[in-house]
């Protein structure tokens, strides 16, 4: 299990490596929230998104002897671009799983990261998980899952280390956290670090409609699952469940889940980009989503905000910012 002490580990280790992204703000933000927000901005982290941390938490903190055998992970994208690069930077070989259907942009990317991608069928009811095992036992390679491992939920927690300082050089003290959740590392990690750094700080998870296991989790107290296909407009963080390291941390520290609709994730990418100039995936704008659209499920008078990820591909960003 991931604790504040590897959160600390995973910072000392990303120093010079991983970028320290900005705490931004814009008054047009505010006036839509009805609070004010600020934005997180994760799509400036190397890849274009946050996994790139828990990548290189993981692949940085595994034994010499083993990370030279090469790496392993799946993922739909931005998980496999972090491995790939982090891979890379140390020298070593790294193997992605990937379905067939994900953003092509990002598939490119984690070829370009020099990456072996092995495509499979999703759609068609191919399991990563099965692939992922058996790809393990034959090549002997470490596997560096998602989320649930303890080392990424660690380096997934840096950037709740620097939330907790940035706010606190902006003079805030209390503030609803709301990060975009999928299997839950980031927002796992985030959780660990504010109750270290800003107590008074509470983390929201924030999901997609028809995606939202998490949120249903944590009102059932107990993991449930979605029951529909791991495909849909915020393809970043479409997972069946959340994982099993990452749900006691949620349920322990996390506030209600907040859902929002397609429509507002598309609404949040054209703000985010309108006032912020800043590009955003659909998975990556679930969070801003929620508290430009949600916010009567928001306790005072302050949001922070992940933007997760940027990683989009350029004819679906041109057509939602058509309207």
């Amino acid at each position: 299990m991931s604790d504040i002490a590897q959160i600390r580990a995973a910072a000392a280790r990303a120093k010079g490596h991983v970028r320290q992204t900005p705490l931004l703000s814009a008054p047009a933000l505010d006036d839509i929230a009805g609070r004010r927000v600020f934005a997180k901005a994760e799509v400036l982290q190397l890849t274009g998104s946050f996994k790139f941390r828990g990548a290189w938490s993981a692949v940085s903190n595994l034994p010499p002897a083993e990370r030279a055998k090469g790496v392993l992970a799946f993922s739909s994208g931005n998980h496999a671009q972090g491995v790939a690069y982090a891979a890379a930077l140390h020298g070593v070989q790294a193997t992605i799983i990937m379905p067939a259907d994900a953003p092509q942009a990002k598939i490119d990317n984690t070829r370009f990261y020099g990456a072996e991608v092995i495509l499979y069928d999703r759609k068609g009811g191919e399991d990563r998980n099965v692939i992922g095992a058996r790809l393990q036992e034959e090549r002997g390679l470490p596997l560096i899952k998602p989320f649930d491992n303890a080392d990424v939920i660690a380096g997934q927690g840096t950037c709740g280390l620097e939330i907790a300082q940035q706010a606190r050089e902006a003079g805030i003290e209390q503030a609803e956290v709301l990060a975009c959740c999928g299997g839950g590392g980031l927002s796992a990690g985030i959780a660990l670090a504010l109750e270290a750094d800003a107590p008074r700080m509470r983390l929201r998870t924030a999901e997609p409609e028809g995606f939202d296991d998490t949120a249903r989790s944590l009102a059932a107290g107990e993991i449930c699952r979605n029951t529909g296909p791991e495909a849909g407009l915020c393809d970043a963080i479409v997972t069946p469940a959340p994982g099993q390291l990452t749900f006691p941390i949620l349920n322990r520290l996390a506030g209600a889940g907040i859902v929002v609709s397609d429509d507002e994730v598309r609404a949040a990418m054209r703000a985010a980009y309108a006032h912020l100039k800043l590009v955003v995936e659909p998975g990556g704008a679930v969070a801003l989503a929620a508290a430009l659209y949600q916010g009567a499920e928001l306790d005072g008078d302050t949001a922070i905000v992940t933007l997760s990820g940027g990683n989009v591909d350029p004819d679906l960003f041109a057509d939602i910012l058509r309207g």
